[in-house]
């Protein structure tokens, strides 16, 4: 049975969920929630319950929709930018470049996401703009061939 090694992700998301009187009591419910009551324990879950666990502490504390708003954001101020955001492959080339983010664009936290968005706004500020690309498209072309008549002279 694969079992997580660290749970602090799990007890800091714990801290930041609003109004819980009593931790330990909403620690084991969550738990035997999450494993449909098998376990009340941390070290008894699984590495996918766990998963599950935290999932349901992000969206507990908002996190999930925030991710989510400011994923949005950024990719409408790369839209700004000229950065094809209907291409995950130059969404993940724009963000991999060390002086934007360093990671791919899935990986980023929102703290990332965040000071990625304050760093697009001061490029579009200052009249940056992507270039385009000279590499030839991996999109295929369309030839449209229309026939022509037996009788037709080509004069």
């Amino acid at each position: 049975m694969n079992k997580p090694n660290n749970y602090s992700r799990f007890f800091s998301l714990v801290k930041k969920v609003p109004g819980i009187i009593d931790a330990e009591e909403f620690r084991r419910n969550l738990i035997w929630q999450c494993t449909d009551g098998r376990a009340t324990s941390l070290k008894e879950l699984t590495t996918g319950e766990y998963n599950i666990c935290c999932l349901a502490l992000e969206k507990l504390t908002g996190m999930v929709e925030k991710r989510k708003k400011l994923r949005s954001q950024v990719l409408k101020q790369m839209q700004q930018l000229h950065v094809d955001t209907t291409d995950w492959a130059q969404i993940n080339s724009f963000c991999q470049q060390p002086r934007i983010a360093g990671k791919a664009f899935a990986r980023l936290s929102i703290e990332e996401l965040e000071s990625l968005s304050l760093k697009l706004r001061v490029l579009k500020g200052k009249g940056w703009e992507r270039k385009p690309d000279n590499t030839p498209s991996t999109r295929p072309t369309v030839v449209m061939v229309v026939p022509t008549t037996k009788n037709s002279n080509p004069s």
